[in-house]
């Protein structure tokens, strides 16, 4: 059976302290005797003692490992470390590769996206907003659905961090934080844990960081005058069309 996950699954699903310490470990050459299965993979992975770990081919995260952590039923770094090293074929990670999951960052570079790329982006932005969705189900699968949450929102910041500045892209950020707002809302999605709300707050921090490099960006926010968000964060951006006109 092929493996159903890739490293872009591990990363942005895994927290980014766990995902560090796997890379480390794949890094020192700590997984060895490593084993492909027909439903899962094993390995012997070297940490305060060797480890035998077991990892689906299917879930990532699910298997086994002797560590004091995954006897608590939680995920551990030995794991996700197997995981890596399936999903690379025990080939070294490029440094892009290395880098955890985190928050929307402002690219710093000026241009715009030709077709072909704007519609990877749309993509990519759809898709990640399925991990983003209602909270239905059993109180047993809360972590579950809080860790659904933040993939989705990893995998937008993704998105966010790799855009160039421009007008252009400013207007796809704010609709995607339209679209996040429109599903806390009207979604019934249970932010409790706030973190869609601490992405979009993010989100709109990279937009400031738009209208510093060009002034330009703030025309994208015009739509947002006619709107009252769940968090207000619209008037931030609001603002700055303003102080641009005054």
């Amino acid at each position: 059976m092929p493996l159903k996950y890739d490293l872009d699954k591990i990363r942005f699903a895994t927290d980014a302290a766990t995902f560090e310490k796997a890379v480390d470990l794949c890094e020192k050459g700590k997984v060895t005797r490593f084993e492909r299965g027909p439903y899962g993979c094993s390995a012997i992975v070297l940490g305060t003692h060797p480890y035998k770990v077991y990892v689906e081919n299917q879930h990532y995260d699910q298997g086994g490992c002797e560590c004091y952590v995954a006897q608590k039923n939680m995920l551990c770094k030995h794991m996700v470390a197997v995981a890596i090293y399936a999903v690379k074929g025990g080939k070294k990670l490029s440094p892009e590769e290395k880098m955890a999951a985190g928050g929307p960052k402002c690219s710093g570079k000026l241009g715009e996206l030709d077709n072909e790329e704007l519609s990877l982006v749309k993509q990519t932005v759809t898709s990640s907003m399925k991990y983003i969705k209602a909270y239905e189900g059993p109180s047993k699968v809360w972590f579950a659905y809080q860790d659904s949450l933040q993939e989705g929102c990893n995998r937008l910041a993704k998105v966010v961090s790799d855009l160039p500045v421009s007008r252009q892209t400013a207007s796809i950020v704010v609709d995607m934080l339209l679209r996040l707002d429109k599903k806390l809302c009207q979604g019934r999605v249970d932010d409790s844990e706030g973190i869609v709300g601490a992405f979009i707050e993010d989100a709109v921090g990279v937009l400031e960081e738009y209208v510093k490099l060009d002034p330009s960006c703030a025309q994208a926010f015009a739509a947002l005058r006619d709107w009252e968000t769940c968090f207000d964060w619209e008037k931030r951006l609001v603002g700055l069309i303003e102080s641009k006109d005054a």
